[in-house]
């Protein structure tokens, strides 16, 4: 709500003074109030000061107010700044918030991919409760563009990465992982969907895939890995109502490194401070099963 929880605002305008990024990307529940649009614009004019260009990724609350997820999305693209795509719309897959960002290398080429995806909001089976999954709409159309920088790669997979609001079903996965135990909190369950639609195997037969990164559940902020794959929270960028034990309002910062398969993360608080700084793959390289 961008009239009650101002603060968010000043919190991400700590995170960028301090850590000057690239690329901004909000992974959803951003403005869950009626009347939406005002205050994405509010975070355009962040964004446009600071010369950064920014995304955003719908979480399950994003279209519950009187403006639908699909009217939000068509708006985004014209916003100053926004990197945001409405052609998954057009191309007929499922969601309202699924599209590619290339980065490109000093040579102008393709090095890395960030898989932008729609984890939609609620079932609409009337025999399953709870959120909604990633139709098979979404998973084709993720190995199809998967395949296709692959091949004109050489057929050797660029380093992807991913970001959604809801988490895998994997992830409760990654947090009783033994061999490589995740780094930072979990002071929630996984609130993820009931069915598992294939998303994780998915990306395990693409093989560009290095992590997913999602919101959702809001004090939880962990990383690790499963079979390889790094699942990671986000940080909830407004403060909680139990600052002893939650999580810090802030973000989480992700550096590439261009033509490795490899990324540091860490968190910036809204006091300045770094948390949970780690690299993938070596953070996280014990053999799983050994």
């Amino acid at each position: 709500d961008h009239n009650k929880n101002l603060n968010v605002y000043d919190i991400i305008k700590t995170v960028i003074k301090i850590e000057n990024p690239d690329f901004v990307i909000l992974t959803g529940d951003v403005i869950t109030q009626n009347n939406p649009l005002p205050g994405y614009l509010r975070f355009a004019d962040i964004f446009k000061k600071a010369k950064i260009p920014w995304a955003v990724v719908f979480g399950n609350h994003d279209g519950e107010g009187n403006v639908p997820r699909e009217e939000i999305a068509k708006y985004l693209v014209k916003l100053p700044y926004c990197l945001n795509s409405d052609s998954g719309m057009d191309d007929g897959i499922y969601g309202a918030s699924n599209f590619i960002l290339p980065v490109y290398g000093k040579n102008n080429k393709t090095k890395s991919l960030l898989y932008c995806m729609d984890s939609n909001s609620n079932s609409t089976l009337p025999t399953v409760n709870g959120y909604g999954w990633f139709n098979f709409s979404q998973i084709d159309w993720y190995l199809k563009q998967s395949r296709k920088y692959t091949v004109a790669n050489g057929g050797k997979p660029l380093p992807a990465l991913a970001f959604f609001h809801i988490p895998l079903q994997e992830y409760t996965q990654v947090w009783n992982n033994k061999t490589n135990p995740p780094l930072g909190v979990k002071n929630e369950d996984e609130c993820s969907p009931d069915i598992n639609s294939g998303m994780f195997t998915a990306m395990l037969t693409g093989g560009d895939i290095m992590g997913t990164f999602v919101g959702h559940d809001h004090i939880n902020d962990y990383i690790g890995v499963h079979y390889n794959i790094a699942l990671a929270y986000g940080r909830v960028t407004k403060v909680m109502r139990n600052p002893k034990e939650d999580p810090l309002a802030g973000g989480r910062v992700i550096v590439l490194k261009e033509g490795e398969r490899t990324f540091d993360t860490w968190i910036r608080n809204m006091d300045g401070q770094l948390e949970l700084n780690c690299t993938w793959p070596d953070s996280f390289n014990k053999i799983e099963g050994k």
